[in-house]
């Protein structure tokens, strides 16, 4: 565990960053990409993506035309933030996978500033070059709030968030919709078990629409989603000594109608031998053949509120945008789920 505190000129300590990353980072990462791409589907798990080249690149894409999700679940927010915040005047705002601070910035922004150190903000992320940097700018724009970071895998370390204060959970992003099913009901079990009496979880979840819709999102023309794509890539080279050729690699991101998902890949477009010096281990792929880097499942109004009855969660408000592209979702700890 590395801790790193922030002060300000009178010495008061106004921010705390906790990593536990950093001491099993390289393990995890080289147990998970020996699984991935020897697997009969090679893939390489999306947590990856985030280095801060990446976690930049998804600000980017958060921003195109094509990729609604962010807009979307904004304008959302930016309606149900004073409902969300009226009764939430003290205690931890806990955002799992932070990234950016756009969406929690909607929430700070309905609190009196003279309540504000009432309130203490919990940014769990994988990235801590991107939990830093969103993190020092709430401070300045957020005078006297508390702030406690934690560098860590949300799927793993759920259990290193601080307890004995009031909690509201925020899970932006749809990002459930990367988690394998069995996957996600592990995880909104481990949510359900780490909140009280009290205690919310809101949710952003992405809804079933059009493959024209859904397709066009994860395929910009400016070619930003390909970059963040290969990106991957690059990371196993620098962090597992690997030499892949980003340029023997296309995006591709395909709508699987059957799963109800996005597919995201990269094809090799030729025939590609990759040594991953860390593993000792020879990456072999013919021309065409594919490694899945992620995939972003879509949601009904049925399958959430079965998710979260398995889970343990009661659904209490549910909040969507007129189209109904993008859902927020409160929950709170209570039945018996399954």
């Amino acid at each position: 565990m590395c801790v790193v505190q922030m002060r300000n000129k009178k010495g008061v300590s106004i921010m705390e960053t906790v990593n536990y990353i950093n001491p099993t980072y390289h393990d995890d990462i080289k147990e998970d990409v020996l699984s991935g791409l020897t697997a009969s589907q090679k893939f390489i798990p999306s947590k990856y993506f985030y280095d801060a080249r990446g976690s930049d690149l998804f600000e980017k894409i958060c921003c195109l035309h094509e990729y609604y999700p962010t807009r979307t679940e904004l304008s959302i927010l930016r309606d149900v933030a004073p409902s969300i915040m009226h009764y939430f005047t003290d205690g931890d705002i806990v955002e799992l996978g932070a990234g950016a601070n756009w969406k929690i910035r909607t929430l700070l922004d309905i609190v009196p500033k003279n309540k504000i150190s009432n309130l203490r903000y919990i940014p769990v992320d994988v990235s801590e070059a991107a939990l830093e940097a969103s993190s020092e700018e709430l401070l300045r724009m957020y005078p006297g709030l508390n702030l406690l970071g934690i560098v860590a895998d949300f799927t793993r370390h759920l259990e290193m968030i601080p307890g004995g204060r009031k909690k509201l959970f925020v899970f932006f992003g749809s990002t459930l919709g990367n988690f394998k099913e069995d996957e996600s009901d592990i995880f909104l079990k481990s949510v359900a078990g780490s909140m009280g009496k009290g205690d919310r979880f809101l949710l952003g979840i992405d809804m079933l629409k059009p493959r024209d819709i859904l397709e066009r999102a994860y395929n910009d023309s400016s070619g930003v989603t390909a970059e963040f794509n290969k990106n991957i890539l690059n990371v196993l080279n620098r962090e597992l000594e690997a030499d892949f050729d980003l340029d023997n690699f296309d995006h591709r991101a395909v709508f699987n109608a059957e799963e109800g998902r996005i597919e995201m890949y990269l094809q090799a477009n030729v025939d590609v031998v990759a040594e991953i010096g860390a593993l000792g281990l020879t990456v072999e792929l013919e021309e065409g053949e594919r490694i899945l880097t992620e995939v972003c499942r879509k949601f009904t109004k049925g399958s959430v509120d079965r998710m979260a009855f398995n889970a343990g969660l009661n659904v209490t408000k549910w909040f969507s945008d007129p189209k109904g592209w993008f859902s927020l979702v409160e929950m709170e700890s209570g039945n018996k789920g399954g």
